[in-house]
């Protein structure tokens, strides 16, 4: 294939100090490191040890705008890889164990009249599998792709998301899987001169869930946002990990991803990290996350991480807040002849929808404000 399997350290002090294609020169992790201490191990079924064998198949169903081209291809296509080198095991295994990738293109200059749709159903969690996605924006394009996981799976996977220069792409994941399914995913982005990448990770299904979400910058002027809303019940592990890399001048970034938890054992985990290298002067990011946590027994793990080896930024800084309702905002509303239960559907409805009213494909978000409805209705005993 062309592609260079040499290991790449990297030199900064962050989790990601290392990038393969090559699985052996990742060590079957144990739990003790860091980027794996908060991930419950034993419930990835073998995604982390090589034990899970690829038997199983995720399908992937395609609803493509007319201006962009949608292919199947072998592991032998020269689109494949090029943007992102596996940053950790599981990675490095679906890179080795997937058979055949879905390669998206959007031509130059093409502005795409409608979202591309990839709905990625899973059929059987008993058996693994793997895959691998490539979405190609060529110079001063525009697209939206959406990928809808849903279904039974044990699945890991690679998306690569090649933003030229001058380009747009706004791409929303939304990991609607059944309750029995284990995902682990890597979506990277590279983005070109004056590129613009906005992104929303929507995950509410499955038993565990960990999406790894990175940027990585080619030319000055590249801009990326990042949003996320999750909501997880009992027993639920749902696990965001993000690495925005600063590598190039007078670039911006914004990350905003926040959660709602209820029921015993429902547990959360937001690692975000910055890096802003020492070339990358000008730049200007912000990354904030938020949790709110409706009942008791649940937990939350939010680490954000800012890494500054340049003193000319123009903005950098980071937040994280975990905490319960406001027992005052409770009173004031049920003051007022409204039910406890319905002033807390309320205040939950704007915690996440400030978020969710930022998706721009009304389908989806209408699909995400009914399945958080629907988490508030199983707590209320509606159903």
């Amino acid at each position: 294939m062309g592609l260079d399997t040499r290991s790449d350290q990297r030199p900064l002090s962050t989790l990601h100090e290392k990038a393969s294609y090559d699985l052996g020169d990742f060590e079957v992790p144990t739990g003790r490191e860091e980027e794996w201490r908060f991930t419950p191990l034993r419930r990835l079924r073998g995604l982390h040890n090589g034990t899970a064998e690829a038997n199983g198949k995720v399908l992937v169903e395609v609803e493509a705008a007319p201006e962009v081209t949608v292919e199947t291809v072998g592991r032998d296509d020269a689109r494949l890889g090029k943007s992102y080198v596996p940053a950790d095991r599981v990675s490095a295994q679906a890179w080795t164990s997937f058979t055949q990738a879905t390669v998206v293109t959007v031509p130059k200059e093409a502005v795409a009249s409608a979202p591309t749709v990839l709905r990625l159903r899973g059929e059987d969690a008993s058996a693994a599998a793997y895959g691998h996605t490539t979405v190609v924006v060529e110079p001063f394009a525009e697209a939206t792709v959406v990928l809808a996981h849903r279904g039974s799976a044990t699945y890991a996977d690679n998306v690569e998301f090649v933003v030229g220069d001058g380009a747009r792409l706004s791409v929303i994941s939304l990991q609607d899987w059944a309750d029995d399914s284990v995902h682990v995913s890597h979506q990277h982005a590279r983005l070109g001169r004056d590129a613009r990448f906005v992104s929303h990770n929507i995950s509410l299904g499955g038993d565990v869930v960990r999406i790894s979400p990175s940027i990585t910058y080619d030319g000055p002027g590249g801009d990326a946002e990042l949003y996320g809303v999750y909501f997880a019940d009992g027993g639920q592990h749902l696990e965001h990990r993000l690495l925005v890399d600063h590598t190039v001048p007078h670039c911006r970034s914004r990350v905003d991803y926040r959660g709602a938890l209820q029921d015993q054992d429902a547990h959360a985990v937001w690692i975000g990290d910055v890096i802003i290298r020492a070339e990358a002067e000008g730049t200007d990011t912000y990354e904030l996350n938020r949790n709110l946590v409706l009942t008791d027994g649940t937990r939350v793990d939010s680490v954000p991480n800012l890494e500054i080896l340049t003193g000319e930024v123009t903005g950098a800084g980071h937040a994280s807040a975990s905490g319960r309702l406001d027992d005052e905002h409770l009173f004031y509303l049920q003051a007022r002849g409204i039910t406890f239960d319905e002033a807390r559907r309320m205040v939950v409805r704007g915690f996440l929808g400030q978020l969710i009213q930022r998706i721009e494909v009304a389908e989806v978000r209408d699909k995400v404000t009914e399945a958080i409805e629907e988490e508030l209705d199983v707590r209320a005993g509606v159903r």
